[in-house]
């Protein structure tokens, strides 16, 4: 379902699925709702006891569209949630901080992620923090089961629509890291105008031809190491690196055998084979 960039007709540049799963009535559609700018209309058909809902958001400059579906917390419709978990690519636990009962579950729908979805990123989420005056679940608590679960934790809000974007936005950043997306956008480096003036003489002007060059010192000795630097990296992208300590022994080592090599001797005076002669 993750789709990268491609024709410019399209109003995204990154496609995830994303559920919310959790006990019944811990506010999941409350999260839906709360985005405004999500659209409710699916082209999809969908059963009863799964709500869908569409938004976009924006993460370091590109467009992410995430389709967020509410898997209902009934066990009725737990055979709907297995069919529904393949192919997404993050999961959203919810629990109420108002309601003990919701977070002990947490532990039930990490077992049936893990056993239909495994792998996929996760982020916990303590949803109604306006209703902070019936807590039933410690900040602490939910913090500290977080990271024994190696997730992301947030306590949100619909009411005053707090934290619901930022929750989403970190768990798409995650899965976009995970499949190594993030490579797509990294912004590209502006040159300055001297790197742009050493890569232009170097590109027409050998290595060691840089110190004839009628430049002062310290321009000389920038444009060498710059040489020095592009050289080195294009051979390492065309995959020819080489060792200097190989190179310098393969030296030492033809030296010594030009050294082995004698002319020939002429015969001793006492020779017994007087066929001998000096070529």
């Amino acid at each position: 379902m993750m789709s990268s960039l491609g024709s410019p007709v399209r109003a995204y540049d990154f496609l995830l699925k994303f559920l919310l799963v959790g006990d019944s009535d811990v506010g999941k559609g409350e999260i839906l709702a709360s985005l405004q700018d999500g659209a409710a209309e699916s082209p999809y058909g969908h059963p009863a006891g799964i709500d869908h809902k569409t938004t976009t958001i924006l993460l370091d400059g590109r467009r992410v569209k995430l389709q967020l579906w509410d898997t209902s917390g009934q066990g009725r419709f737990c055979t709907i949630f297995r069919s529904y978990s393949r192919g997404a690519q993050g999961v959203v636990l919810v629990y109420d901080i108002a309601n003990r009962w919701s977070f002990d579950g947490i532990n039930r729908w990490i077992k049936e992620i893990d056993e239909h979805a495994p792998g996929v990123p996760k982020i916990l989420v303590g949803n109604r923090l306006h209703l902070a005056f019936k807590r039933q679940v410690p900040t602490e608590q939910a913090q500290a089961y977080a990271e024994r679960l190696g997730v992301t934790f947030f306590e949100v809000s619909p009411l005053c629509n707090f934290n619901i974007t930022e929750s989403f936005t970190e768990l798409a950043r995650i899965v976009l890291l995970r499949h190594g997306m993030d490579r797509l956008w990294r912004p590209s480096k502006v040159l300055s105008l001297q790197e742009l003036c050493c890569r232009a003489v170097v590109s027409c002007t050998p290595g060691h031809l840089v110190d004839k060059l009628p430049l002062p010192v310290a321009l000389r000795s920038h444009l060498k190491s710059f040489s020095m630097a592009s050289g080195l990296n294009t051979r390492m992208m065309h995959g020819r690196s080489y060792s200097l300590t190989a190179n310098s022994s393969h030296k030492r080592n033809s030296f010594r055998k030009v050294r082995t090599i004698r002319p020939p001797q002429s015969p001793p005076r006492n020779c017994a084979r007087n066929s001998c002669k000096i070529s």
